[in-house]
């Protein structure tokens, strides 16, 4: 949608307080409320991708608020942003949105009303809105050469909800990528305090590890080495990518990103660096000190993270997978 907007916002009214707005594909805006306060605002919402509502709910707003997150700081408030048929029993929709309301409790975030509307297909999200000092706002674009990168949780969500989809899928599997997919990227944020800053991070969602890693570069003007033994994916993704068990956003993903980077594998490996993330983890640089301290934060995490590249100078691509 920001590329979209570029191209019709050129006479946009403009406001100096305004930090960040749709130039670098950020995960939210960002406004100066003074005194180095800042206010995070965000909105995300999709269709079920799982088929117990509550669980939908967890997971919808765990996404939602992941970019807050990302940016730096804690959601405080959040509204509901509901589609909805009319053919579905209101019973449905109560469980769609007591899994969000847990969900937002748990990230001690205000749930403050909302909206719905009727359509052919459930959709659910959030309106959210947070807070951070401008010394902890985290950019997608600031990376700096010679930066690791770390990951903070497994890879492999849209594979294994399209194995859920065709029944592939055991119970065990069904059980641990919902867990992921339903973590508060909170512990992320807290890694990165406990390890004194980051240079940039973004969270990990529809264009897949390989794209949000190509549009941070992107805005920094750098380049960078992936290195796919040191990725972590969720239990059975390398079984489930092998088989052809792949959504759709994935091949969408490679041939958007196409001139962008060059991989010595073109077979699933880049299937699972471009899959699709549902609610993914946080991506993250930092120089060598902080990555290592950002590391050892994450040891006492739900997931301990890994450091899977390095940021280099600008080359011919962005993005060489390794």
């Amino acid at each position: 949608m920001s590329q979209v907007l570029r191209g019709i916002t050129k006479n946009v009214i403009s406001d100096d307080k305004l930090l960040v707005g749709i130039e670098t594909s950020d995960d939210a805006a960002v406004y100066d409320l003074g005194n180095d306060n800042l206010l995070i605002t965000t909105l995300d919402f999709f269709t079920p991708i799982v088929d117990d509502p509550y669980t939908f709910g967890l997971i919808g707003a765990a996404n939602s608020l992941s970019d807050v997150y990302a940016m730096g700081g804690y959601p405080k408030m959040a509204m509901n942003i509901v589609c909805f048929p009319n053919c579905l029993s209101p019973s449905i929709l109560q469980e769609i949105l007591r899994g969000g309301f847990d969900k937002m409790m748990e990230a001690e975030c205000l749930c403050v009303g909302g909206h719905t509307v009727q359509d052919d297909e459930p959709k659910y999200g959030l309106s959210v809105s947070g807070f951070c000092h401008r010394k902890d706002l985290l950019r997608n674009s600031s990376a700096n050469e010679g930066d690791l990168i770390i990951m903070t949780k497994p890879i492999g969500t849209g594979v294994l909800t399209t194995a859920i989809k065709a029944g592939f899928a055991k119970q065990d599997e069904i059980d641990e990528v919902v867990k992921s997919m339903s973590t508060l990227n909170a512990f992320g944020l807290k890694a990165i305090e406990q390890g004194g800053g980051a240079t940039a991070a973004t969270d990990i969602t529809g264009f897949g590890l390989a794209g949000h890693l190509i549009e941070m570069l992107d805005g920094a003007d750098l380049s960078c080495d992936l290195y796919t033994d040191k990725l972590v994916a969720i239990k059975s993704a390398h079984d489930y990518a092998q088989m052809g068990l792949v959504p759709k956003g994935t091949y969408d993903n490679k041939k958007y990103f196409s001139n962008r980077y060059e991989s010595m594998h073109n077979d699933y490996i880049d299937d699972l660096v471009f899959d699709p993330q549902t609610s993914g983890g946080l991506l993250i640089t930092a120089d060598e000190k902080r990555a290592n301290k950002i590391m050892q934060a994450l040891n006492d995490s739900p997931y301990p993270g890994a450091i899977i590249g390095e940021v280099t100078k600008k080359r011919e691509k962005r993005l060489y997978v390794k």
